[in-house]
């Protein structure tokens, strides 16, 4: 699982280290047979200027979601599109960097400095000042659909129709 917010060196190459625990979770997700690659894959987000991102895994969920969706539907095309086509796979170096893309790193205003942010199976990449000038708005819409998240515990978040009814999260 994706956790915490860290905020890391991009250098003058691009280059930016990935959290441990990210790596870490991205390895776990290649042991268990999500594939081999040993990195991390990311795509600009459609929803603002930040990077959205995961493993493989990730990219295996989002698609079997997209599969029950008709293959002609505008959505599905526009989602496939917005995801899998403009995502890159970033490979660790030695030392666990990646190098980001120019125009990754241009959409998503990154300079200098690099903010990861956990979300539990995926992340997202913002420049630090953006991503705060933004969190307490995300905090303020936590508080207020509280209830939901209470709601959501009563219903089964796995998908195998088997609900516990108990309201923890694992």
């Amino acid at each position: 699982m994706f956790l915490s917010r860290n905020t890391n060196t991009l250098d003058a190459k691009g280059r930016v280290s990935v959290p441990a625990d990210f790596r870490v979770e991205v390895g776990a997700g290649r042991e268990s047979g999500a594939g081999i690659f040993d990195g991390i894959i990311v795509w600009p987000s459609f929803d603002g200027p930040y990077l959205e991102g995961g493993g493989i895994a990730l990219l295996r969920d989002y698609q079997a979601l997209l599969e029950n969706m008709d293959p002609y539907d505008d959505a599905r095309i526009a989602f496939e599109r917005a995801i899998f086509a403009e995502s890159r796979r970033l490979s660790f170096d030695a030392n666990g960097r990646v190098s980001l893309p120019k125009e990754l790193a241009e959409y998503a205003e990154l300079n200098g400095q690099v903010t990861f942010i956990g979300l539990g199976r995926r992340f997202e990449i913002w420049n630090p000042a953006k991503y705060e000038s933004q969190s307490a708005s995300a905090r303020k819409m936590a508080r207020e659909n509280r209830h939901r998240l209470r709601l959501a515990g009563h219903r089964n978040i796995s998908g195998d129709g088997a609900g516990t009814g108990t309201g923890a999260a694992s």
